[in-house]
């Protein structure tokens, strides 16, 4: 992946460049799915966390977790968790903005004082497209979209994973991405487009 590559995974579509990591521990809790699919959600993260070289914990000492996926048949059920307006105060338009949309997926992020990630709100919608996606895929999706702040248009045209032998597996590109950016020679956060040129750089030299 060269450095104009590198640099549109961080490129957002109004052309600002940003890219941010996490700046604590992952520890995620998952709401609407069985046991078995939360033991692949959460295995998924340690997966990426353990790629990144980043860590997870048992409970975060300010939010007690800090990444909450929540899997709904409809965007209207959001509005029945509890205390969820309070994590997300702009529950209500975003409800209606998602089904207008009819979108299935969305993430919203949140930034401590130095601008790492602190915290994630996954919402995933099962509609028939989503059904069909197996457990472990769209659980190594959602952890490889999760770990970075990634551009919002970064995966529209290809996917982060590849299908090797029937089972979906992280690129090695993306992989090297965030080896890279989890250097830590590396900021938790770059607003200059330079950041790009400093990642390939990183790659080269952790492959």
């Amino acid at each position: 992946m060269n450095i104009t590559e590198i640099e549109s995974l961080f490129t957002r579509a109004d052309n600002t460049y940003l890219c941010a990591r996490w700046g604590r521990p992952i520890v995620p809790v998952v709401f609407g799915v069985e046991n078995e699919t939360i033991s692949l959600l959460k295995g998924a993260f340690e997966a990426v966390c353990v790629l990144a070289g980043h860590t997870m914990a048992e409970t975060d000492p300010e939010l007690g977790a800090n990444v909450m996926m929540l899997f709904c048949r409809e965007w209207n059920d959001l509005s029945d968790v509890p205390d969820l307006h309070r994590l997300v105060p702009e529950l209500a338009e975003l409800i209606l903005r998602l089904i207008k949309v009819d979108a299935n997926q969305y993430r919203i992020f949140r930034f401590d004082d130095q601008g790492a990630i602190q915290a994630c709100f996954i919402f995933l919608r099962m509609d028939e497209q989503l059904r069909e996606v197996p457990a472990d895929t769209l659980a190594l999706s959602q952890a490889v979209q999760s770990i970075l702040l990634w551009s919002d248009v970064a995966f529209v045209k290809a996917s982060p994973l590849a299908m090797v032998g029937g089972n979906a597996v992280l690129r090695p590109d993306i992989a090297g991405v965030i080896r890279a950016a989890y250097d830590r020679v590396m900021p938790a956060v770059a607003h200059d487009p330079s950041h790009a040129i400093r990642l390939s750089a990183r790659v080269d030299i952790l492959q």
